[in-house]
């Protein structure tokens, strides 16, 4: 198994902690794409694939239906998206992607977070180099050797297939997204999920100890409203 395998097998043992959390990260995912894309999700392809996050997610289809209707709303701020990068204590690599109608107040709370925690907040390519930016999707089991969906979807940019506990995971470039995307779609297979991840190059244990003090200053980072996600090279 490849790199993506092992992260996202790590990743799963620490989910978003609460499924409300969960939910407004897509929220706000959903808003974003129907400001750039428009409300119909047939012909915005972000869209239809953010809505079908939200179904896997077990998000109700009013809070769906709500996010939508909030980026037409003439009161409704955009959302800016920012990525902060810095270190944990231990030399733990970090990486916060953030979405934010006030950036003044989320840069404030990431940086007081970071001084709070032992850690520094850096500059913009500081710490961005050491993950590997990419998108992946997850389809339904299917009757197809996975080798042979491999081989026809590198074409496409897919660079790592395999099986998943409840379907088929495919990791890319985050460039080949919307290859991808079609693709499949065009196949017809079920599409159950997909989004982006940062898959660090190398990785770095600590001890029980070092592991608990990096821990708090995630967990900060991660009950923020303005936080999407939060990567890290510690295992």
């Amino acid at each position: 198994m490849g790199r993506a395998f092992e992260f996202r097998k790590a990743r799963k043992m620490k989910r978003w902690g609460q499924m409300a959390k969960t939910f407004t990260r897509l929220g706000k995912d959903i808003t974003m794409a129907v400001k750039d894309g428009g409300p119909d999700p047939d012909s915005n392809s972000r869209l239809r694939a953010l809505i079908q996050n939200a179904k896997a997610a077990n998000m109700p289809k009013d809070n769906v239906e709500r996010a939508i209707k909030k980026a037409t709303d003439k009161d409704q701020g955009d959302y800016k998206e920012t990525l902060f990068e810095g270190y944990a204590p231990h030399g733990i690599a970090i990486l916060v992607e953030t979405a934010t109608d006030n950036n003044n107040r989320t840069v404030a709370n990431v940086r007081s977070y970071f001084n709070k925690c032992n850690g520094s907040l850096g500059t913009s390519g500081s710490v961005e180099f050491m993950f590997d930016h990419t998108c992946n999707f997850k389809i339904a089991k299917h009757d197809i050797d996975i080798e042979e969906l491999e081989l026809e979807l590198i074409d496409y940019g897919a660079e790592e297939v395999f099986e998943d506990e409840d379907g088929i995971m495919i990791y890319g470039p985050f460039e080949s997204y919307g290859a991808l995307q079609k693709t499949l779609e065009e196949r017809e297979f079920e599409i159950i999920s997909s989004g982006f991840e940062r898959i660090p190059n190398v990785t770095k244990s600590l001890s029980e100890e070092e592991t608990e003090e990096v821990d708090k200053l995630l967990e900060k980072l991660e009950e923020d409203d303005d936080v999407q996600n939060v990567y890290h090279n510690m295992v």
